[in-house]
């Protein structure tokens, strides 16, 4: 005798069923699955009502809303809490889980801004230095480039169309919900940004992602108020049935739902290695799903190879990978980039700088005398008089936002912050989205503290600012290092197809350069080296 399936009702429940619960139904067995997912198939997600459940008289109210058949799960719309009771009671199901959402990712440097048109789609775009960390173009030739890998990122959708990733697109997908599953676009940047560090287009600026020849598919499980976790396992069915070689995903939180953890581990079995980023929060403690067993768990570094501070860490962190300040593309027009030129009687420059968010944009350049104002105090600028100028503001002692208060007080038309420690930094000088009045740029220390000898010698000296829409951002998080490894795995599977996600792992655990003091495993086995992975990938059977 058949065991307990469901015997679906035709019906329609409208409005008063839409989202009332919405629960994900792993079933026991493939007989109980495949009799739902045949009707399901049949008839139509809004033409299906009623679960009579076998031997039980009572039928459950809701709707199918998907059959993920590689999960053996369905996605029902339920009435009410009584009607998931139901579901959890009837013997052919296994576990009844509902809805829930993760904090949607969000880069822990890095902002974009609204589109704006350019004809600069690259403007100084150079290979991003994560590339040369990771020894991806050592790895090229034996890898073909990533050529036949497939990688899909679940994330916040994408920009299809952006230069350095529109040949190397291969297909979306939406699963949020906020459209029939054919808009994936990302209006968050996120899901661009991981995508093209996984396999950006190598074009003639030397702007590269890790495997510029494999091909991302894009599945949209993150919207504005987080990441479902029937999103995720929806996406997660997808890359099994399109037989990816690669799942990536930069998202998580503290903890993971048993239908994510079956998921996940239905991926594995199917042959897909799934990488996913430790974290943002600096604990002690990776993140899910990365620390899930059966998951590449990723971490994040800076250009001197030191754990970045909000890296998370423990013993199921597997390799690290660059996360600070990573170059990558963004949907077309979002990102900033900042252009300060010096000028110092007949002589002119130009001098590395950044920009801030909530500053005014300049997408015209504007030129102006620099004036000093020591640390931008209002003491400061009671010396001085910078009405219809620039002030000058060194770095230190008050935040940017009351350094910049007090140049709009005192009737400056932008300030030009110097740092007080080598490079640059970027961040947000107002907390609820608004833009200040005045254009905001930082410049390096050296150079800040050359132009005040100048002017304290009498030399006038100018700024000419602009901030210059482009199709490319700096980002820092997890989010940007798991990319990294993503890429990496696709060039080693593009070099050897049969490797499992089990020695996928091991390979990127062994062949990893060794970073330190490790004591906790703050780094796990090291920074991942592409050339010694795929080396080593082609040497395994």
């Amino acid at each position: 005798m058949k065991r307990n399936v469901f015997a679906l009702i035709l019906s329609v429940l409208f409005a008063t069923a839409a989202h009332a619960e919405r629960v994900i139904v792993i079933m026991k067995d493939k007989e109980s699955f495949k009799s739902a997912h045949m009707a399901y198939k049949m008839k139509g997600s809004y033409a299906l009502k009623g679960f009579k459940l076998g031997g039980q008289p009572a039928a459950v109210e809701g709707q199918v809303e998907d059959s993920l058949e590689n999960l053996n799960t369905l996605i029902i719309n339920t009435k009410d809490d009584a009607e998931v009771t139901k579901l959890k009671a009837n013997p052919a199901v296994a576990y009844v889980e509902k809805e829930i959402f993760h904090e949607a990712p969000r880069p822990v440097k890095g902002f974009l801004a609204a589109a704006k048109k350019t004809s600069q789609q690259k403007v100084g775009q150079k290979t991003p230095w994560g590339i040369y960390a990771v020894k991806a173009p050592q790895a090229w030739a034996a890898a073909k480039k990533g050529e036949g890998a497939r990688v899909l990122v679940l994330d916040t959708g994408i920009d299809q169309a952006h230069p350095s990733l529109a040949a190397n697109f291969e297909k979306g997908q939406d699963f949020t919900g906020d459209s029939d599953g054919s808009d994936y676009t990302d209006h968050v940047g996120h899901g661009t940004h991981v995508a093209g560090t996984i396999a950006g287009v190598l074009d003639k600026t030397g702007f590269t992602g890790v495997a510029p020849k494999a091909k991302i598919l894009a599945g949209r499980v993150c919207a504005e108020n987080g990441c479902s976790n029937i999103a995720i396992a929806q996406g997660i069915n997808w890359g099994i049935q399109e037989k990816v070689d690669v799942i990536s995903m930069s998202l998580g939180g503290a903890w993971s739902t048993p239908a994510e953890r079956d998921a996940v581990n239905k991926a594995d079995k199917a042959g897909v290695t799934v990488v996913a980023a430790s974290g943002n929060n600096g604990t002690n403690k990776v993140s899910y799903p990365a620390a899930l067993p059966t998951v590449i768990a990723v971490g994040a570094i800076d250009n001197t190879l030191k754990k970045a501070d909000f890296s998370q860490w423990g013993p199921e962190l597997a390799v690290v990978a660059p996360g600070v300040a990573v170059v990558s593309s963004v949907p077309q027009g979002t990102g900033r980039e900042a252009s300060v030129e010096i000028s110092i009687g007949t002589k002119a420059g130009k001098v590395n700088a950044s920009t801030f968010q909530g500053a005014k944009e300049l997408l015209t350049p504007e030129t102006n005398v620099l004036v000093p104002a020591g640390l931008g105090k209002a003491e400061d600028f009671a010396k001085i008089d910078v009405k219809g100028k620039y002030a000058l503001i060194a770095r230190g002692e008050i935040k940017f936002s009351e350094k910049v208060d007090n140049a709009i007080k005192a009737g400056a038309l932008g300030a030009v912050i110097y740092n007080n420690a080598p490079g640059l930094i970027q961040g947000a000088l107002t907390e609820d989205g608004s833009v200040l009045p005045i254009a905001v740029f930082m410049i390096e220390q050296t150079v800040g503290q050359d132009i005040v000898k100048q002017i304290a010698a009498g030399q006038t000296v100018k700024a000419t600012l602009q901030t210059m829409a482009t199709d490319y951002a700096a980002f820092d998080g997890t989010s940007m290092a798991t990319p990294h490894v993503s890429g990496v795995v696709a060039l080693m599977k593009a070099a050897n197809k049969s490797l499992t996600g089990a020695q996928v792992k091991a390979i990127l655990k062994q062949t990893a350069q060794p970073l330190g003091p490790n004591t906790a495993n703050e780094y796990g086995s090291g920074l991942v080296n592409a050339e010694a992975a795929v080396n080593a990938a082609l040497q395994t059977h």
